[in-house]
């Protein structure tokens, strides 16, 4: 990692100098457990996986964990992630001059061969830019000579490339399994042959699910429409999810993702037929895994990670066919171990009281449902399939097994919507706080996007004005107890609407916006609606215009995607929501010539039952014999990032991997007995940490130490461990000893530390902001070494002074010295 001089003419290094500056500094280590870091020795292809929003959302997406198991099992490949940086961070690499760098090595993006970006979300494409531009990267692509990596990308977003078209030499459409090997083994050749990059886009054009931006012309009319007038591209389809693509060992993130638990891919796809949803019909056919492979993974995923949840995952996780039996199995291994599952949103009607009651047996996870819309009329226009009844038999039996919270989730501005649904919605609710006087319903909802590939593309989307007066509407007369109201920000879904059916014209807006401080748009407390209508504005895009109703005789962007769902297809079934009528599941009733399936390769694939064989296989008895540890532990280097709530995590993962097993609390949510004696602030390091924590099982503490450090991330250490036994309180004055080393251009002139003057210290709690004398709680200071000095802070009733406070208050020092500044706390002694 590269050095630039500082304000004050010292070496600033990005790890230790600029990450105790930020928030959540953890989330750019790279040092996770699982985490792949290649000798790069014998490496052909250095490719950079891409998630353009923050860490914990990156973390928490199934396909780029796929990607980097994929990848980083070929031997001549090094695949590293780097993930959207958090303002903070952002600005401390523009101030300093430093590049955006991955998190295995620390390397700047710029070194790489290949920078995949994973394109899920509309509101992430500034994102994209902001990465690219802190990387050194041009941000178009005919702006990058072949010195610059190839860029490419893929996810959902691909479906309709063109508004992000001009940024990427390829782009990948469908499932990127089988693409993404593809892509590396012609990149490997076209290297070896040493030809030029209009070379390589040529090999990569033939391949399925591949569509290279630079080949394809748009043509604009009058009417403001646009289209592509050349070979479609076919959506890239896995035909069956096999055992090989699935990461037995994910990283398992710092912090707190937006999914902290292990993920099974239950089933990939959807035929239920919602015509609102782009999901349902870009993921067909229906494919899933089978029970034991399933339960294989679960077992491996768990053992591991040290997960203590799963989640089950599916567009419908409710229509897996051997759902119950599945489940009931895999509740059998996962009961007696205290892991938890848990199901995404669930279809009305999936949810049955027998799937509760297996949920509930080692804790109450939570639920959403997902009505959509409030009358029976609107529900059957968009092909829901469900009805009123069997909502309030849902949430009713949810309520009456023990849960206290549940959402729904709701859609305003669906085609053909009148107030009469807008009001249904609202007596729908009531209807439910009515018949259950004890649960809290969470009532989410959003505007209606109509997205390419679905059989409503052509509609318009419902104008801002009249969205903002529905949601305030609904946010008054759903003002209830018991009932909790959230909306999508309105303006937020119109820029998704324009970017959903955009094409290449609005590159020029969304540059214009980054440039004008636009990131993490997805992000309410980030998104600036007025800097983007400026920007629009001045690259005269008409939002109205493009997400007003479209001509289904006319030609639309994405028209050269074929994503296997068939035009007629489409036009048939907004057809028949006009009707209301109702399109069955292929997966239970006929085909519905939809254009996806061939019916040799690509099919659907259904489990029809659990393997016999599989029948209390996993059901196991657990020894019971608990035993209280004390565990002495050093914290330093990377590990000094770690928060308070971090460390817990980790201990309790790491103890889960060894296989140790630990001691839970009783009642509603199971939590591991574990406690720490001190919690240190983010930034100083310690050879003196001490962790309790109740275990059940015969090893010996020696074992035990043995066990746990492999399980431990870079810089966490155990250096003991002893059976604990309280007594008595040991009487005596407790003594935190540190080490300061300072920069190496600090001088410090001690003379200020005079025990004759009071020296008063702002001491803040979340009761009081009050003073206190520091010489109440520094006993002791010594020059040792040269820029090294010994401090001896007393603890008195829990309370203590940091060694930053008094390098802060006393010295003057900011924060970045602070943050070179290393600190160790040696060790805690009673006298």
């Amino acid at each position: 990692m590269g050095q630039v001089e500082s304000i004050k003419g010292s070496k600033i290094n990005i790890i230790p100098d600029i990450l105790s500056l930020v928030e959540k500094p953890s989330q750019y280590l790279g040092t996770e457990y699982n985490h792949i870091k290649k000798d790069l020795q014998g490496i052909k292809l250095q490719l950079a996986l891409a998630f353009p929003d923050l860490y914990e959302i990156g973390t928490s997406h199934f396909g780029l964990t796929i990607l980097y198991h994929i990848l980083n099992q070929n031997p001549v490949v090094s695949a590293e992630r780097v993930f959207a940086p958090g303002l903070d961070y952002e600005k401390h690499l523009r101030k300093y001059g430093l590049e955006l760098c991955t998190l295995e090595s620390q390397r700047t993006l710029h070194s790489f061969d290949i920078i995949g970006f994973s394109l899920l979300y509309e509101l992430n494409f500034t994102n994209v830019l902001t990465m690219l531009d802190i990387a050194g990267i041009p941000l178009k692509a005919c702006q990058r000579n072949h010195d610059f990596p190839i860029i490419i990308a893929g996810g959902p977003c691909t479906c309709n490339p063109e508004p992000m078209a001009d940024f990427f030499d390829a782009m990948v459409v469908g499932d990127g399994e089988i693409v993404i090997q593809e892509l590396v083994q012609q990149w490997i050749l076209w290297k070896e042959a040493d030809q030029d990059k209009d070379e390589l886009l040529k090999l990569w054009s033939g391949i399925r699910g591949v569509y290279i931006p630079s080949f394809y012309q748009p043509i604009y009319h009058l009417d403001h429409q646009s289209q592509i007038i050349q070979t479609p591209v076919d959506r890239a389809i896995l035909p069956d999810l096999s055992h090989d693509y699935f990461p037995l060992n994910p990283i398992v993130a710092f912090g707190k993702p937006i999914h902290d638990r292990l993920r099974l891919e239950l089933a990939r796809g959807c035929t239920r037929g919602c015509r609102f949803c782009q999901a349902g019909m870009l993921y067909r056919p229906v494919r899933e895994r089978t029970p034991a492979i399933l339960l294989e993974q679960a077992a491996a995923g768990i053992a591991a990670t040290g997960y203590n949840d799963i989640s089950l995952l599916s567009l419908s996780t409710g229509d897996y066919t051997c759902l119950s039996p599945f489940l009931e199995n895999l509740m059998s291994w996962c009961q007696p171990r205290n892991i938890a599952v848990s199901f995404p949103s669930l279809r009305v009607g999936s949810l049955t009281p027998g799937l509760m009651q297996l949920i509930k047996k080692v804790r109450k996870t939570g639920f959403t449902l997902a009505p959509e819309a409030g009358s029976q009329r609107l529900r059957d226009v968009i092909n829901k399939g469900i009805n009123e009844d069997e909502i309030i038999k849902n949430v009713t039996d949810a309520f009456q097994l023990g849960w206290r919270t549940l959402k729904l989730y709701f859609m305003i501005g669906l085609p053909t919507e009148t107030q009469d649904d807008i009001q249904a919605i609202i007596e729908l609710v009531k209807k439910l706080r009515i018949q259950n006087k004890r649960g809290q319903i969470n009532v989410s909802v959003a505007t209606f996007i109509p997205k390419a590939h679905t059989p409503f593309q052509w509609e318009a989307q419902l104008p801002l004005h009249d969205a903002k007066n529905i949601l305030q509407n609904l946010k008054q007369q759903l003002k209830l107890s018991r009932i909790r109201f959230k909306w999508q920000d309105p303006e937020v879904s119109q820029l998704e609407g324009l970017f959903a059916r955009g094409d290449r014209r609005l590159s020029h807006a969304l540059i214009t916006a980054f440039q004008n401080g636009c990131r993490l748009d997805g992000w309410s407390d980030h998104f600036k609606p007025d800097i983007w209508q400026a920007a629009l504005e001045q690259n005269k895009i008409d939002l109205k215009v493009y997400n007003q109703s479209r001509d289904q005789a006319r030609p639309q962007p994405w028209d050269h995607i074929n994503v296997g769902v068939s035009r007629e297809f489409l036009l048939k079934e907004y057809a028949r929501s006009l009707k209301a009528e109702h399109t069955s599941d292929c997966r239970t009733g006929d085909c519905h010539q939809c254009g996806v399936c061939d019916f040799d390769q690509i099919k659907p694939q259904i489990k029809s039952e659990m393997p016999p064989d599989l029948k209390n296989k996993t059901r196991t008895t657990l020894k019971q014999n608990p035993h209280k540890l004390e565990i002495s532990f050093s914290k330093t280097g990377p590990a000094k990032f770690f928060g308070h709530l971090e460390m817990v995590n980790i201990f309790i993962r790491a103890f889960q991997r060894a296989r140790i097993q630990l001691k839970f609390s009783q009642g509603f949510h199971p939590l591991p007995r574990i406690s720490f004696s001190d919690t240190l602030p983010i930034g100083m390091e310690s050879l003196a940490e001490k962790v309790y924590v109740s275990v059940l099982g015969t090893q010996s503490p020696a074992k035990i130490k043995d066990l746990l450090n492999p399980q431990l991330p870079q810089g966490l250490t155990i250096l003991k461990a002893c059976l604990y036994f309280k007594t008595r309180k040991k009487s005596g004055l407790m003594i935190n000893t540190y080490k300061i080393k300072l920069p190496e251009e600090i001088v410090l002139d001690l003379s200020k530390l005079n025990q004759q003057n009071p020296c008063m210290i702002i001491h803040k709690t979340k009761k009081a902001i009050t003073k206190i004398n520091l010489y109440d709680f520094l006993i002791h200071w010594e020059p040792v070494a040269k820029n090294e000095l010994i401090l001896k802070i007393k603890v008195i009733q829990g309370r203590t002074i940091r060694p930053g406070k008094i390098l802060k208050q006393v010295f003057h020092f900011d924060n970045l010295l602070i943050s070179r500044t290393q600190i160790i706390k040696e060790a805690c002694s009673i006298n």
